[in-house]
């Protein structure tokens, strides 16, 4: 799956998260974290991230998600929004999403 255009998912609440993907370098995917609970969460946060790509095949493209205390199923339900969203909503593999 391709990101080819700017997408958001989430808000700004508190538990909750807001989510920005864009195209971006080509072979490059940025990810960055603003987060009210990064020094104690921030490597479990990132692996959630990460496993979500990658069950998401995105290899490439900015992310920015700013964390207001969300649980992981939060992360994985707006991160796998703003993707799809970003990709143009392709044929989703529901196998992969769990």
């Amino acid at each position: 799956m391709k990101i080819i255009k700017e997408a958001v998912a989430g808000t700004l609440e508190s538990s909750d998260l807001l989510v920005k993907v864009a195209p971006g370098a080509q072979n490059r995917l940025d990810i960055h974290i603003r987060s009210e609970v990064i020094r104690q969460f921030g490597s479990h946060i990132r692996s959630v991230i990460d496993d979500t790509l990658g069950k998401l095949g995105i290899t490439e493209g900015d992310i920015t998600i700013e964390d207001k205390g969300a649980l992981d199923c939060a992360i994985r339900a707006r991160l796998q929004t703003a993707v799809l969203r970003g990709a143009g909503s392709p044929a989703i593999e529901w196998e992969k999403m769990q």
